[in-house]
């Protein structure tokens, strides 16, 4: 009795591990047989194929508004999505200081990044030919690399991020991403540039790899002596608390409704500071606020209207958001705290009304002079790109001041002032606005921001990454005593 005890965990292994194995090369000879039919022209597939093709084509093509949606789903199987999306999250990764899943990722990501152009180089399909293109796409057919790519990567962040999340939320957490892979697949084939035998390839190939670097991982874990575990488990269980967001955070903010109404009540006082002075501006214009942009004009040449250009983009939307969206999931990894992040998110959400709702309500016209940019949709004050440059910086210096004690922190200020200066002078130079404009801007991130820092206190328990992370580990022992 005592030797099948002892032998127990060495059954259960053995027992999964060939469950695991029938499983892969089930789907394994799922996709080999797809290829052959494939590769040897199966009629039956071909015309369902067709079919299916045309049908999706017929449908899509009938709505510009659907294609716009079917093409922005179907940019979150690409590769310039996935890529940056694995790269990050194997930062938070090391961050969290979890090299394991972090090598995981890599391999298995770096696994379908190979397999894709080489099948289809393979292979040699040619695209589908729908009556009506609404999309194009280079290379091969079969298979998908949306669905392949797709398929790895939400797979692997199940695997990996599983034991971080509760379990009454597995089967959402573990459906969401079964969601977004079957609705990139579809995407593929209503979009025109996809069969359906190419995206249940790429499914099919993706599960296969998957379960292969699964169970590879299963082995490495083996040999470390770590104990064999489930994958409805996900991969590392024991990494729990180090891949939960916040786990040691108690509330984010204390009295939420009380709060909400007090930047409601700030938010209406800085919109009424700026009208006041848009107004003001917009009415008396001093002689310098044509004079400035027009002297900048004088300087104009081919190599700093490049220049200018590249300053102008560090500020627009698209630059603002992705400083944001890479800051604040390290800001997570980092510190482990919401309220920072609460802190960007709601300085970024108040720059863009407080803008949008100014500009609106002063409508104040662009400079008399050549405007490099074009018709703009909104008005000249205040500056909506110098105020999100101000706003996006001015807040992470706050929030990496007091989160960091190294000398090189102050790198933080300092870009807070340089960034909106270099892009304040882009955009006069470009003619797109006045320098009252900026002052606009300053008025709308200093009072705003102070708003924000007397309701979210972002900083009230500010704890460097070292301690946080003492914190979380102390938790269990905290526990064990309690109980």
């Amino acid at each position: 009795m005592a030797v099948t005890e002892d032998n127990r965990p060495v059954r259960h292994f053995v027992e999964r591990s060939v469950l695991g194995l029938i499983a892969v090369l089930a789907v394994g000879l799922g996709f080999g047989v797809l290829l052959l039919l494939v590769r040897f022209h199966w009629g039956p597939l071909h015309t369902l194929d067709s079919d299916v093709a045309a049908g999706l084509n017929s449908w899509a093509s009938g709505s510009e508004t659907t294609v716009k949606v079917l093409q922005q789903i179907s940019s979150a199987g690409g590769r310039g999505f996935l890529i940056p999306l694995v790269a990050l999250l194997v930062l938070l990764l090391i961050i969290r200081k979890q090299p394991r899943p972090a090598l995981y990722m890599v391999v298995a990501g770096a696994g379908a990044l190979i397999l894709d152009p080489s099948l289809k180089s393979l292979i040699g399909r040619l695209r589908p030919v729908v009556e009506v293109p609404v999309a194009q796409a280079p290379g091969n057919s079969f298979p998908s690399g949306h669905a392949l790519g797709s398929m790895v990567v939400y797979g692997m962040i199940v695997l990996v991020f599983l034991p971080a999340v509760r379990r009454r939320w597995r089967p959402v957490f573990i459906g969401a991403a079964a969601v977004v892979v079957a609705a990139i697949g579809f995407t593929r084939i209503a979009l025109g540039v996809h069969f359906l035998s190419d995206v249940l390839g790429g499914w099919l190939l993706g599960i296969a790899w998957i379960g292969v670097t699964a169970y590879v991982f299963q082995l490495w874990r083996r040999e470390s002596g770590k104990p064999e575990v489930s994958v409805l488990e996900g991969l590392e269980p024991e990494a729990r608390q180090d891949l939960r967001i916040a786990p040691a955070e108690g509330a984010v903010l204390p009295h939420p409704f009380a709060k909400a109404a007090e930047i409601l009540v700030g938010w209406v006082f800085v919109f009424g500071l700026l009208y006041l002075v848009g107004y003001t501006v917009t009415r008396w214009e001093p002689g310098f606020d044509e004079a400035f942009p027009a002297w900048l004009q004088s300087f104009r040449t081919e190599r700093l209207d490049q220049w200018s250009w590249a300053w102008s983009k560090a500020g627009d939307t698209h630059a603002i958001l992705f400083i944001s969206l890479i800051f604040c999931p390290i800001a997570l990894a980092l510190w482990r705290q919401w309220r920072p992040v609460l802190f960007l998110v709601l300085t970024m959400v108040g720059e863009l009304t407080l803008f949008l709702c100014a500009a609106a309500a002063v409508d104040r016209p662009r400079p008399e002079i050549e405007q490099l940019d074009g018709q703009m949709p909104t008005s000249s004050f205040p500056s909506g790109h110098i105020a999100a440059t101000m706003c996006v910086w001015a807040a992470i210096a706050i929030i990496t001041m007091a989160r960091f004690r190294q000398p090189w922190r102050w790198i933080f200020p300092a870009l807070a002032v340089i960034m909106p200066l270099g892009v304040a002078l882009s955009r006069m130079y470009r003619g797109m606005h006045h320098p009252t404009d900026m002052l606009g801007a300053a008025i709308l991130t200093a009072s705003w921001i102070t708003v924000l820092w007397f309701t979210i206190r972002p900083n009230e328990h500010a704890v460097t990454a070292s301690e946080a992370a003492a914190e979380v580990a102390e938790e269990p022992r905290t526990l064990e005593k309690a109980a």
